[in-house]
């Protein structure tokens, strides 16, 4: 297929996301998605200005830089640049580029060598822009693909005005973890599997953030190290400033102790003991535990919490190990696939705790899951392909629990 063919093709993907989408997140990250793999680059960003602090922020990004707790004053950099003047820029070659100097992209984990960045204008205003960055085979970007890019922006642009979008990005939020480029090799026959090939992420105090991705992309070892159950082999995890990198066994000891709460897919109740000595004997581990019976409570099993694990249903053993994660006051909860062995109506109930204690009780939490379904409620979405950070997109307006449907 000719250069033409292909852009044209683009366009209409493009027009297709952004007309018959009904989530406005999701007709904006989808017509990136297709811009960055119609021009084989390895990073994009779609940035929102916020007309109340005059910054901008990146709503959805691409590629393996964490960008999402960065803001840009307006007329600074070239994400900034671009929006304040409301004219495309292509460079083609950052470190010789006068008008270039760093990136949002180089301070989080990607050197950027060459850029497209177009302004998103409305009828009345610019409100942001889109970044294109590295082509993959090193080659530079052409005024084609400018030109796409700037379709593509118009577009989106045009589609945010008429839906009336209120741009409100919020203040930043406090990191709690830090991953910084982290791998993680297994060895395998005479050499090594590279699992995790240089992950950066933060995860932020009072979120919910979901990590998708296919069986043996690494989410499930991500979350692992973060929670101190397997070890990296190389680059940095901080939680809370503190370094817990390579900790000793004393120090991990404590590490998952105080820090992390965790909800698996199974279950991992003692049959021996009540929903409330299961949560009680979890109490007993730390040093300030909420009340047992506060915990169950906060999972809606009070009237549950003297029967034995094998006299009650999935769903509230699920929530009783949810009880177990939270009564130890943890800085962060893991979740890894915690309703993969639930039905619909089960799911969602659990779901519905997760939902309550971070919106209400000041969570944080980190799921990972295969249902994508799950991701619409989260505010932010990690996406992890081939032991990369593919993707990373903000809600903008997280769905309640029973509004999801499978």
């Amino acid at each position: 297929m000719g250069e033409t063919k292909r852009f044209t093709k683009a366009t209409w993907q493009i027009m297709e996301q952004l007309l018959e989408v009904d989530s406005l997140d999701d007709a904006l990250s989808g017509s990136l998605e297709i811009i960055v793999r119609t021009l084989n680059s390895e990073a994009g960003a779609i940035w929102l200005l916020d007309p109340n602090t005059d910054r901008l922020s990146p709503m959805f990004h691409i590629g393996p830089a964490d960008l999402s707790n960065i803001t840009v004053e307006n007329g600074l950099g070239i994400e900034g640049v671009v929006t304040q003047t409301g004219k495309s820029v292509i460079v083609e070659d950052a470190a010789s580029d006068s008008r270039f100097d760093g990136s949002v992209f180089d301070d989080n984990g990607l050197v950027t060598k060459t850029m497209i960045c177009v302004p998103l204008n409305n009828l009345h205003d610019v409100i942001g822009c889109v970044q294109i960055v590295n082509k993959k085979d090193g080659t530079l970007y052409d005024a084609e693909e400018l030109q796409l890019c700037e379709r593509m922006a118009a577009l989106a642009a045009i589609t945010i005005d008429e839906k009336g979008l209120i741009v409100d990005l919020g203040e930043q939020k406090e990191v709690l973890a830090s991953l910084r480029n982290v791998t993680k090799e297994f060895p395998s026959g005479d050499g090594v599997l590279r699992v995790l090939k240089g992950i950066n992420l933060d995860i932020y105090k009072n979120e919910f953030v979901v990590v998708l991705g296919e069986s043996g992309c690494g989410k499930s070892t991500m979350m692992n190290i973060v929670g101190g159950m397997d070890f990296l082999t190389d680059g940095t995890l901080t939680v809370e400033g503190k370094d817990f990198s390579h900790p000793t066994d004393a120090e991990l000891t404590a590490f998952r102790r105080e820090y992390i709460g965790f909800i698996f897919q199974a279950y991992n109740l003692m049959p021996n003991l009540t929903a409330l000595e299961n949560v009680q004997f979890i109490a007993e581990l730390v040093k300030d535990p909420m009340p047992a019976e506060e915990a169950i409570e906060k999972v809606k099993l009070s009237e549950r919490s003297n029967n034995y694990p094998g006299q009650m249903s999935g769903g509230q053993q699920q929530r009783v190990s949810i009880a177990r994660a939270i009564v130890k006051r943890p800085k962060l909860i893991l979740a890894d696939e915690p309703t993969a062995a639930l039905d619909y109506t089960t799911s969602i109930e659990v779901l519905s705790v997760v939902e309550d204690i971070v919106r209400n009780q000041g969570a944080t939490v980190m799921m990972v899951t295969h249902n994508g379904e799950i991701a619409k409620m989260a505010d932010r979405v990690v996406k992890v392909r081939s032991g990369r950070i593919a993707s990373i997109k903000k809600n903008l307006h997280p769905l309640h629990a029973e509004e999801l449907v499978w």
